[in-house]
């Protein structure tokens, strides 16, 4: 009887390493300075107005938040922010900039869930001249830890509210 003697030829694979030599440096892996999933990010829609999200905040942290608008022509240099009745949101400083204008403003996340905050700036020269601009975040509740936050965004204070389990806690002075 015959026997049919099988293939036993193994799939070799491996990874291949760049050596270390000095002229073969550019061989080795790089990586973008600023990965988009950890920054603000700014986006412009087609009616012209602008959203910016500003990822995970906790509910009843208080926030500054930075992001830069490109310019806009029929705004001009200078801008402001209109006044509105907002208590979450609070436009503290705009500046002009190279890249178009510095916004910094103060958030606090006072709800759970994803949360759109509108801002209205408009040119001081031109009284018809205006943009809108929705502040996005996610604000997570209490018990689920502390978000990693996007580079522009910086937690400046809690809003903590009364909880019986911290009735001996002074908090912080």
């Amino acid at each position: 009887m015959a026997t049919a003697k099988k293939d036993t030829k193994h799939k070799m694979s491996g990874v291949r390493f760049a050596s270390a030599q000095p002229d073969e440096a550019h061989n080795h892996v790089h990586f973008e300075e600023k990965l988009h999933d950890s920054v603000v990010m700014v986006t412009q829609g087609d009616d012209g107005n602008f959203l910016v999200k500003v990822g995970f905040l906790k509910i009843l942290h208080k926030y500054e938040i930075t992001f830069t608008l490109p310019p806009i022509q029929r705004l001009g240099k200078d801008i402001c922010a209109v006044p509105i009745a907002n208590m979450n949101l609070k436009v503290n400083c705009i500046t002009p900039v190279p890249e178009g204008y510095r916004v910094t403003c103060e958030y606090i996340a006072h709800k759970e869930g994803v949360l759109k905050e509108e801002m209205v700036l408009a040119s001081e020269t031109n009284d018809r001249a205006c943009i809108k601009v929705v502040v996005q975040a996610r604000v997570m509740d209490r018990h689920h830890g502390t978000p990693m936050l996007l580079e522009g965004v910086r937690c400046v204070g809690a809003e903590l509210e009364y909880d019986s389990e911290q009735s001996d806690w002074q908090g912080f002075d």
